[in-house]
């Protein structure tokens, strides 16, 4: 049992952190397809969204270009020429198993080596198996070398007799996701026939925000790491969807839908879609002749972005026209988020002509339009599609429906894995994307398999990694291993125990960071005003502000030493005992303070979006913007006064601009980042605060 709720602390925070990531892009999508193009605010996140970049192949490989990168004598890493051998391979692993670092100049050569393969690669690998060859299939990784360090050293190394596919999420939360990517583009180079590379949900430039990817390249390669994740941007993009072995067992990094169709899959122009979490933009010419981005979500500039199709993404809902938000500054527009709830109920395939008649459009605009809707529903199709492959999950009850826990995606019943399973003549889905304890689980009547090869994911002894190996009998042989010795020196009761300390030690931060709701629903329940609530109440009441579906009557015990008479909790008392120790905040607005402990992740992000340089700082203006959109999108005021305080008290040396990394360790609610953590910002939100704008009517 104790295993039990551990895990389960530890799934719900990190899926309320990606939640709450695809709700913050949508909401930055929203400012985008709603501001003035000349408004400051707009152009504070722009960049993120040139997608579609106009420049043609040959350009980006001058941009991308090696050549004028000088490889110092001093350098002691691996050296790369090319064709790459096996000899290379084996030394850039071994390189990396010895904390050496590859030279900016031979990562960029070899992924523009990658990014030149993969463009020639189909939408669907199609790989055959015979009687000397077995196929070993990999999931998750994140970052974590140790594993794949350790599979090789089990399994052996990609060859021509040992074939591997790699099944996304290679990248994030880890600390070597930049060396698993090199070792995998190598081998993929070097036997392009035998190694496999199927996209993840974090193979997207938007997720590698906060999920510690992005900062991680920026560290490592401080003066071309810029260029590099651009590169890794297109190389993401060109990544193949899936992989189908003999025809019978298809390998993919999420799931499948009701309207999972692989004919669809294998046709629509991969590339298109640089982000799983936006649909690809189309080019329209305005009427200066001059190139304009537009959603192909958008079926003409009086239309608002809603997507309908089961609310598949968490997307932000509509808030009007394009045209009555034109001059409107973000200063004013946390007053004016108001929708009509009509608008919710209208049938998504609505002409797009009562639109335009409803601004003076004429018939022929209104055909125009339509014509282009046409290709638009087309389109998003196929977005959802891709969505739908990169963030499902299975669950055991019939059906379909939204992945709300997760905020992207669905989740699919066994009916569905029927018939797709039908419709196609397949056998059995190998899909991986959610930790298992045991690195692996079967499940609709073993025709999906969940693999997951991360070991020690949420802390060491947390859950074991998994590889499968298939022969022509298509039979799935599962091999468990723990990357970590420490673990294997732990018996099961030490290891649980070491596990359940890291997951409670999360969970009092969650609750700490959440004092102020807490007190509140504490007194709705405490009528005499006495600071005293029952277990009951007390359970009821943490619940209905963390919304975290945890056996917190069971918990209590672990989380509330402090005990009132007659067994009532004393939650001041509770919350003294919770509290952790700061930086010294006395002078810091406490409503800002709390904020900035809750939000600390998705304001961590925001600031690296707003560092369009990556240098690592921002200036002072661009501080306040932050925190300016953050209200915005958490629908709360925060005043300059506050703002400016908070900005003095961080800019110690008085010199106009903020560093992110000290400013983002200096409110660590821990003074050290835990296992769980490392490489990671998921855990300062929980869906309470992910639900602020969907929980009121009229927002």
């Amino acid at each position: 049992m104790r295993r039990r709720y551990t895990w389960n602390i530890f799934q719900s925070i990190e899926y309320s952190g990606e939640q709450a990531q695809i709700k913050l892009y949508n909401f930055l999508g929203y400012l985008m397809d709603n501001f003035t193009p000349s408004s400051s605010e707009r152009n504070l996140i722009s960049h993120i969204f040139r997608e579609n970049d106009i420049c043609r192949d040959a350009e980006w490989e001058r941009y991308f270009c090696y050549k004028n990168i000088e490889v110092p004598e001093v350098y002691s890493g691996p050296h790369l020429t090319f064709p790459l051998t096996l000899e290379q391979a084996i030394g850039l692993l071994d390189a990396f198993r010895n904390k050496k670092q590859l030279h900016s100049r031979y990562v960029l050569q070899l992924l523009l080596e990658t990014w030149r393969l993969l463009r020639m690669l189909p939408n669907i690998n199609r790989i055959s198996t015979c009687h000397s060859k077995e196929v070993t299939i990999c999931g998750d990784l994140h970052g974590q070398l140790e594993d794949l360090l350790l599979i090789f050293y089990k399994n052996g190394m990609p060859s021509l007799e040992k074939p591997y596919v790699f099944n996304g999420d290679f990248v994030d939360r880890g600390k070597d996701s930049i060396e698993i990517l090199l070792i995998l583009f190598s081998f993929l180079l070097i036997y392009p026939s035998d190694v496999y590379l199927n996209r993840g949900n974090h193979e997207d430039h938007i997720i590698n925000l906060r999920y510690g990817f992005t900062k991680e390249v920026l560290t490592k390669y401080r003066v071309h790491g810029k260029r590099i994740l651009k590169l890794l941007q297109k190389i993401f993009s060109w990544l193949p969807l899936a992989t189908v072995i003999d025809q019978k067992v298809l390998v993919l990094h999420g799931g499948i839908s009701d309207t999972t169709d692989l004919a669809v899959l294998a046709k629509l122009d991969r590339h298109s879609y640089v982000s799983a979490l936006r649909p690809p933009k189309k080019r329209n010419q305005s009427l200066s002749g001059l190139s304009m981005d537009m959603d192909i979500g958008d079926e003409g500039w009086g239309t608002s972005r809603v997507f309908k199709r089961r609310a598949s993404l968490a997307y932000s809902k509509s808030l009007g026209t394009r045209n009555c938000f034109q001059n409107r500054s973000l200063q004013d527009f946390s007053g004016r988020l108001r929708m009509n709830m009509d608008n919710e109920l209208e049938i998504p395939s609505r002409k797009q002509s009562v639109f335009l008649s409803d601004e003076g459009g004429s018939e022929k605009e209104a055909l125009n339009v339509s014509t282009d809707s046409v290709r638009s529903d087309n389109s998003n199709e196929e977005w959802r599609q891709i969505l739908d492959l990169l963030w499902s999950d299975p669950m055991t009850q019939n059906g379909c429906k939204p992945n709300e826990v997760r905020g992207g995606g669905c989740y699919w019943g066994p009916d569905i894995t029927e018939d797709f399973l039908n419709r196609h003549n397949m056998q059995l889905i190998i899909r991986s994307h959610e930790c298992k304890q045991e690195g692996y689980e079967f499940c609709h009547n073993r025709r999906v398999l969940t693999l997951f090869s991360a070991s020690n994911y949420y802390d060491v002894g947390s859950n074991r990694g998994a590889y499968v190996k298939m022969g022509p009998d298509l039979e799935p042989y599962v091999i468990q291993y723990q990357a970590s010795s420490m673990t294997r020196e732990l018996t099961a009761k030490q290891s649980i125990g070491r596990t359940e300390r890291s997951a409670l030690k999360v969970l009092r931060e969650q609750l700490f960071a959440h004092k102020s709701d807490l007190i509140c629903a504490f007194r709705g329940f405490d009528t005499e005003n006495a600071g005293l609530v029952s277990l009951s109440d007390w359970a009821c009441a943490v619940e209905s502000v963390m919304h975290l579906n945890l056996p917190w009557r069971m918990l209590r015990c672990q989380l509330v030493t402090c005990k009132g008479s007659d067994g009532m909790i004393d939650y001041n008392a509770w919350f003294h005992e919770l509290a952790i120790k700061g930086p010294n905040t006395d002078h810091i607005e406490q409503t800002l303070l709390e904020t900035l402990y809750r939000h600390r992740s998705t304001l961590e992000t925001i600031f690296r979006i707003v560092d369009t340089d990556n240098s690592g700082f921002i200036s002072m203006e661009d501080f306040r913007q932050t925190w300016k959109l953050l209200s915005v999108y958490l629908k709360m005021e925060i005043t300059d006064e506050a703002i400016s305080d908070l900005a003095v008290t961080i800019d110690s040396n008085q010199d106009g601009s903020i560093d992110i990394d000290e400013f983002m360790e200096a409110f660590r609610l821990t003074d050290k980042k835990s296992r769980l953590e490392r490489g990671r910002s998921m855990f300062m939100g929980t869906a309470t605060d992910l639900t602020k704008l969907d929980e009121d009517p009229n927002i």
